[in-house]
C-alpha cells in the first residue's frame, strides 16, 4: 500500500474509490498524567504525551489502511491529520484520504 500527502503518484493514472480514515482516542493513566503536569511547571517535552501522540497516529494509519485495503485499494493519497482533545488528558487523532486503484 502506497501512502502519500500528494494528490499523484507519479507515473501512475488513478482510480479514485472514496474517501478513507481512521481514529482512535488515546489517554495516559492517572499517574503519567499528574507527572507531565509537573513537567509544565520547568518547561520541556513531554515524552509521555509525545509518546502517545506518535502510538495514535499509527493506530489511526492503521485502520486507515485497514478500510483502503478492503475497498480494494492500491493506496492512498492526500492523506492528512487531524486532533482534537477531547478531555483532559486524553486526545482523538484522526487520519483521512482519498483512497485509489491504479489503472492498468
Amino acid at each position: 500500500m502506497i501512502l502519500v500527502n500528494t494528490d499523484y503518484i507519479t507515473g501512475k493514472e488513478l482510480e479514485m474509490l472514496g474517501l478513507v480514515k481512521g481514529s482512535t482516542i488515546q489517554s495516559k493513566n492517572i499517574g503519567r498524567d499528574i507527572t507531565q503536569g509537573f513537567k509544565t511547571l520547568v518547561g520541556g517535552e513531554l515524552k509521555a504525551y509525545a509518546e502517545m501522540m506518535n502510538d495514535a497516529r499509527a493506530l489511526a494509519t492503521k485502520r486507515m489502511v485497514e478500510e483502503a485495503q478492503g475497498m480494494g485499494a492500491d493506496a492512498v493519497i492526500n492523506i492528512r491529520y487531524a486532533s482534537a482533545a477531547v478531555m483532559q488528558g486524553a486526545a482523538e487523532v484522526m487520519a483521512y484520504g482519498t483512497a485509489v486503484k491504479f489503472k492498468a
